[in-house]
């Protein structure tokens, strides 16, 4: 005959294992192998997305005149290359775009050359003058293609012509803050070609924005 006190231990136990059995089943077993839990998703206000930046590298065959060009440029500079010069070339196209449609002139005389330099700061004095403001953004570029490439091996200076082709958003407002030019909610297209140039083998990595064109 059992005695209460043993009942009650075996009443007890029976419980214990009960509850572990249905915590296992709530928690589950840790094995080391479980997958990451999965981040949980907030819904959020829908953006328009940006166009995914131009990142296509420079093919050249033996037959292209520019494959001579940069054999020439990187005798002087070994450490030149045409795909690296084309992902600069990319950043500086924003770079300066936005440095002149916010009137940013300390950028623009870093790194245009003088007479490219007098030409931008000119529109952005006169718009000054007139009590006009720019609101801008970048909103990505379509188009970077490397068109043209020189070099003058007597002085070792360096051009390379790029056409670009961006989108922007841009609102120009006068003194009353009316819109007189663009539009926020429309995207417009810029069509640039732009020469870059540097003298080879300098010890100033930083190329000029020499010429610009359409």
């Amino acid at each position: 005959m059992v005695d209460g006190g043993m009942v009650t231990l075996l009443i007890l136990a029976a419980v214990t294992v009960f509850l572990i059995f249905r915590l296992k089943n709530v928690l589950g077993t840790k094995t080391g192998h479980e997958k990451p839990p999965k981040a949980v998703m907030r819904s959020k206000p829908q953006e328009v997305p940006a166009p995914a930046e131009v990142a296509k590298d420079v093919e050249l065959d033996d037959n292209d005149p520019k494959a001579a060009v940069f054999a020439h440029m990187q005798a002087v500079e070994p450490d030149f290359s045409p795909n690296g010069f084309a992902s600069g070339a990319r950043n500086a196209y924003e770079m300066l775009l936005m440095a002149f449609e916010n009137g940013d002139k300390p950028t623009l005389q870093k790194f245009l050359s003088p007479d490219v330099y007098q030409g931008f700061a000119k529109v952005i004095d006169e718009r000054a003058n007139e009590g006009l403001t720019v609101d801008a953004r970048f909103v990505g570029l379509r188009e970077a293609e490397m068109v043209d490439a020189r070099f003058d091996e007597d002085d070792q200076v360096a051009e390379i012509e790029m056409k670009f082709v961006g989108e922007l958003v841009t609102v120009v407002r006068d003194k009353e803050h009316r819109v007189v030019e663009g539009d926020p909610n429309e995207i417009r297209r810029e069509y640039d070609q732009w020469t870059f140039g540097r003298k080879m083998g300098s010890s100033d990595p930083n190329w000029l924005l020499i010429a610009t064109g359409a």
